[in-house]
C-alpha cells in the first residue's frame, strides 16, 4: 500500500518524522476525494521517500476539527513537522508532482528562520 491511514492515535507520529509528509483528507461519500484517490495513489507509487496519508474526516472529526477542515479532499504538506502547504480541492497529478518538487527544494533552515522571524514579530506587537 503507498499510502497510510492515519487515526487520531498515528497522526502526530507521522507528522513528526523527519521529511515530506502529504496528507489527503477525505470522506467516503465525497465525489472529489474519490476522484482524486487514484492520483494520490499513483503519485505516491512514484515517490517511495515521502509518506503520502488519509484522514477520513468521517472517522476522525477530531483531528479535522483541530486542523480546521471544512472543505474536502484538502491536501496538506508537512516537511521536517513544518506545514507548508494546505488546500482544498482535488488536484492534477502534474500539479501535485510540481508541488512536491518545490517542497523538496526548499531550505528548510531558510523557512524556520522565517517563522522564527514572524513568530518574533508576532510577540512584539501583542
Amino acid at each position: 500500500m503507498a499510502t497510510h491511514e492515519l487515526t487520531q492515535a498515528t497522526f502526530e507520529a507521522h507528522i513528526a518524522k523527519p521529511g515530506i509528509v502529504l496528507v489527503d483528507w477525505w470522506a467516503p461519500w465525497c465525489g472529489p476525494c474519490r476522484a482524486f484517490a487514484p492520483i494520490y495513489e499513483k503519485v505516491a507509487g512514484a515517490h517511495p521517500d515521502i509518506t503520502f496519508a488519509k484522514v477520513n474526516t468521517e472517522a476522525e472529526p477530531a483531528i479535522a476539527g483541530a486542523f480546521g477542515i471544512q472543505s474536502i479532499p484538502t491536501l496538506m504538506i508537512f516537511r521536517d513537522s513544518v506545514l507548508l502547504f494546505a488546500q482544498p480541492g482535488m488536484l492534477p497529478a502534474a500539479a501535485l508532482e510540481d508541488l512536491i518538487g518545490q517542497v523538496r527544494a526548499l531550505d528548510m533552515d531558510d523557512v524556520r528562520a522565517k517563522i522564527a522571524q514572524q513568530q518574533q514579530k508576532a510577540q512584539m506587537t501583542a
